[in-house]
């Protein structure tokens, strides 16, 4: 049986520029175009009908991976959470990554994408699509000058924290069984940058805000309230997962959820091993349930996470369509879960204000 590769796909979150980086930076920019082990290349793309993403920037701390897996493996767990990364140490690395997808961009293997309409060209001329998407303000300095700067070179969606705590707030550890109600909120910085967010139409990501920080953006933020690549809690009891009362809060701002293929936050005993489709679908199930089904969409983590063997890579993505077909998806619902709601919610975020002129 040959599997659907349309609708195509618009991910809410993948990790390919730090995977790119650690083998070689721009020496390795190459291996894109032509093929690399990992979950996201372009032969990968085009084979499983991936429009495009957000592309994430992401400074990491050292952490001991196999410590990590087997940690997660366990049936309940709490991994700490690395020390704060200062600016001066983030930025460079930050400047980095991005370098690599600016670099991507020359040589012809994506566009980096600046509103809907670009996200619409791309789709319309098969041109793999790529959103400048911060995990982690680390490298944003409490001026906003790198912010500023940032925005003018494409960036267009942030995520105050990666789980690790910043200037701005405190993220969520990897923790099982919990939720996110751990540590405090935004920081009086934190707050600011939801505001010069909201000013630049620069989307706010609350995929690692702890709940605490979650519902300072609920209450200061003016646009929907998104996160990129987030679960259910009712499904899965993870730190990471979203509650029902913020999935009723996304909902009431008109917001969105990216589904998370991460293995344990998909599994109900929150266990890094491989699970099948069907804990996938029971998670849409309920996001659509609590959302609507204008307000999901799909936020892979490929090439940040271990994912289901039965998609595997990103060419593996006609194994999940077909999965929703099977499952009693209608087509109109499979075409706003692989990329219309992903479109609906930028446009609405990105366009809802004017750059202010002289702001700081």
């Amino acid at each position: 049986m040959t599997l659907p590769t349309i609708p195509v796909v618009f991910d809410g979150h993948n990790d390919v520029l730090l995977r790119l980086y650690r083998a070689g930076g721009l020496a390795a920019v190459r291996s894109f175009e032509t093929g690399r082990t990992g979950h996201i290349d372009l032969p990968k793309a085009q084979a499983g009908g991936l429009a495009g993403g957000f592309f994430a920037v992401f400074v990491p701390s050292e952490i001991d991976l196999d410590d990590k897996l087997d940690q997660m493996s366990q049936a309940s767990y709490d991994l700490p959470l690395p020390p704060t990364i200062s600016q001066d140490q983030a930025l460079p690395v930050a400047l980095a990554q991005a370098a690599i997808l600016f670099r991507l961009e020359e040589i012809g293997a994506l566009r980096i994408c600046r509103s809907a309409a670009d996200i619409r060209a791309c789709i319309a001329d098969g041109t793999l699509a790529a959103i400048l998407h911060m995990e982690g303000a680390e490298a944003i300095d409490p001026d906003f000058h790198a912010l500023d700067v940032l925005y003018h070179a494409g960036l267009r969606s942030l995520g105050p924290v990666w789980s690790r705590p910043t200037i701005f707030g405190e993220g969520v550890p990897f923790r099982f069984p919990s939720d996110g109600d751990i540590g405090g909120g935004l920081t009086d910085d934190g707050l600011r940058l939801v505001k010069r967010c909201n000013e630049l139409g620069v989307m706010i990501d609350l995929s690692h805000l702890n709940m605490a920080g979650f519902w300072d953006v609920a209450h200061h933020s003016d646009a929907p309230l998104v996160a990129t690549h987030s679960n259910a809690h009712a499904i899965c009891p993870h730190a990471r997962n979203l509650t029902d009362a913020q999935l009723d809060a996304i909902r009431a701002s008109d917001g969105m959820v990216g589904l998370n293929y991460a293995v344990a936050f998909l599994r109900s005993d929150g266990r890094m091993v491989d699970t099948g489709l069907d804990d996938m679908l029971r998670h849409l199930d309920h996001l659509l349930a609590k959302l609507g089904e204008s307000r999901v969409g799909l936020g892979s983590d490929f090439d940040g996470a271990m994912i289901p063997s039965q998609i595997g890579t990103a060419a593996g993505l006609p194994a999940l369509r077909q999965a929703m077909t099977d499952h009693g998806y209608g087509a109109d619902l499979i075409e706003k879960l692989c990329y219309g709601n992903w479109l609906r919610v930028l446009e609405k975020t990105w366009g809802h204000q004017e750059i202010p002129t002289g702001a700081a």
